[in-house]
């Protein structure tokens, strides 16, 4: 049997079932792989009390998965591109179950998170090639904006699930925070193969693997979350603090030279001449470190201070959870009539009046009083504010470059998710010694800022779409003009 005769037998037929069997299957590995960023949040006490786990090690199961997924995207989105889409969606998530299995088993506190890193590297390899799948199923136009906007929702989905998630797995037993994502990849590779059409060979030159330029990003931004990481316990002028930084910056500087010296990089800069897209960058990574950041000693708070259980931390975040899914479902509807710089702007700044209300809460603070109304306000500002960016950093791109924007607004979010947890566990080890009511303070304040410089560069940078490249591109549109593709509240 021929290739194309085999294409046609597993692709999906025509607009139907077959497409939206695809799209399915898909968003539930993004579910998945959002959840599991926030699905650590409650369990951690119970971890560090079953396993005899430290600051740091309990620091590092929620950044190392963060910053391993956000380090390795674009290599990840790289290798769809070299290898195959669907084979590097299948082969990661065998990874992404078989550790997340051995997750659960593991008695020791440095092999969990080394699992958690695999699953983070795992995750960014499936990410990209998820999307890439959806562009190349759904054609361009209102087809392919709606399952983008599906896939943008589940993403939100599933960060809000796991919040809840995490409280009710956690009072039975840590471990299934481990487990059920297991079952859950288990049951999307039953099915992706038979689903999602098989790569098509590709001819002629393949382009370069810049694996060098992947080793150099990924290398500096873990040597900058280490140097953030320790530097409480060993002093911010201390050697180790010290080195860590200066080789980060190396690093980094070095990719950059790297990337402008390759005939195939990782990343074409010439993508960061859209202003709107750099912006959106920058906002995503300090979007990432308040709300992730804040996520992190949220639950801490409610659990050692307020002393909550698993199950009834879980619970309290549920208001939030729901916030957030009704501000991305209006937000669509907004950003189409006034554009992506007042919805950014105003949704930071109630991610952070969400986060500085925590300021109130004390050592016996009141949920209705104190707690649901900055948790609703936080949600609200969260939604509007993940979805506007999430299209500024795509929008205006030319179409084969459609694949790097996405991997690089991923990479954002991710870092930051790595760097917000840093910073806050830092500030609340470093403040008053990590003891009392004054040390959360503290550490609400510093991720709370991030949302503040978000909404600042929102509204400095997040103006219309410019075209990066490619024929045809068009120069930067009038600031208040809704990007193409948001019409009618579709994304």
């Amino acid at each position: 049997m021929s290739d194309r005769q085999s294409n046609a037998l597993t692709a999906p037929a025509g607009p139907g079932a077959r497409k939206n069997l695809v799209l399915l299957v898909l968003c539930a590995q993004l579910f998945l792989d959002s959840m599991d960023v926030s699905l650590m949040g409650v369990a951690l006490p119970e971890m560090q009390h079953d396993m005899g786990l430290n600051a740091e090690q309990l620091q590092w199961i929620i950044s190392g998965y963060a910053v391993a997924y956000g380090g390795f995207l674009l290599l990840g989105g790289r290798a769809a591109d070299l290898f195959g889409r669907r084979r590097m969606f299948f082969w990661a998530t065998v990874v992404f179950a078989a550790v997340s299995l051995v997750g659960g088993l593991v008695t020791d506190g440095w092999l969990l998170i080394i699992t958690r890193v695999v699953k983070g590297v795992a995750a960014a390899f499936i990410a990209p090639a998820a999307l890439s799948i959806i562009t190349t199923t759904f054609p361009e136009g209102p087809e392919r904006n709606r399952a983008m906007s599906m896939f943008g929702l589940t993403g939100a989905s599933g960060y809000a699930a796991g919040l809840v998630f995490s409280g009710l797995l956690t009072s039975l037993s840590w471990r299934l925070t481990f487990f059920v994502p297991f079952v859950v990849a288990a049951l999307v590779l039953l099915t992706a193969r038979s689903v999602i059409a098989p790569d098509e060979r590709a001819d002629g030159r393949k382009p370069g693997f810049d694996a060098l330029g992947a080793v150099t990003a990924t290398g500096g931004v873990l040597l900058l979350v280490l140097a953030l990481t320790r530097a409480p316990e060993v002093g911010w002028g201390s050697a180790v603090t010290v080195a860590s930084l200066v080789v980060s910056v190396l690093l980094l500087i070095a990719f950059v030279v790297i990337q402008n010296r390759r005939t195939d990089p990782l990343v074409d800069l010439a993508i960061f001449r859209s202003r709107t897209l750099s912006a959106a960058n920058v906002v995503g990574v300090v979007w990432a470190c308040a709300t992730i950041g804040w996520q992190f000693i949220a639950l801490l708070y409610l659990q050692d201070a307020l002393d909550y259980s698993a199950l009834k931390a879980g619970m309290a975040i549920v208001p939030m959870a729901v916030s957030i899914l009704v501000a991305v479902n209006i937000a669509p509807k907004v950003i189409a009539r006034i554009g992506l710089r007042v919805p950014a702007v105003i949704g930071l700044l109630l991610q952070g009046a969400g986060i500085f209300l925590f300021l109130r809460a004390g050592e016996d603070a009141s949920y209705p009083a104190v707690l649901l109304p900055a948790l609703i306000v936080h949600g609200l500002g969260n939604g509007t504010s993940f979805l506007s960016f999430n299209i500024a950093g795509v929008s205006g791109v030319a179409d084969d470059k459609q694949g790097l924007a996405a991997s690089l607004i991923q990479s954002a979010v991710q870092l930051g998710g790595g760097l917000g947890v840093a910073v806050g566990a830092a500030v609340l080890a470093g403040s008053a010694g990590g003891a009392g009511i004054s040390a959360y303070h503290h550490a609400f304040v510093a991720v709370g800022v991030f949302s503040l410089v978000g909404a600042l560069a929102s509204a400095i940078g997040l103006g219309a779409p410019q075209h990066t490249g490619g024929e045809g591109a068009a120069g930067e549109a009038p600031a208040g003009e809704a990007p193409a593709g948001v019409e009618s509240g579709r994304v």
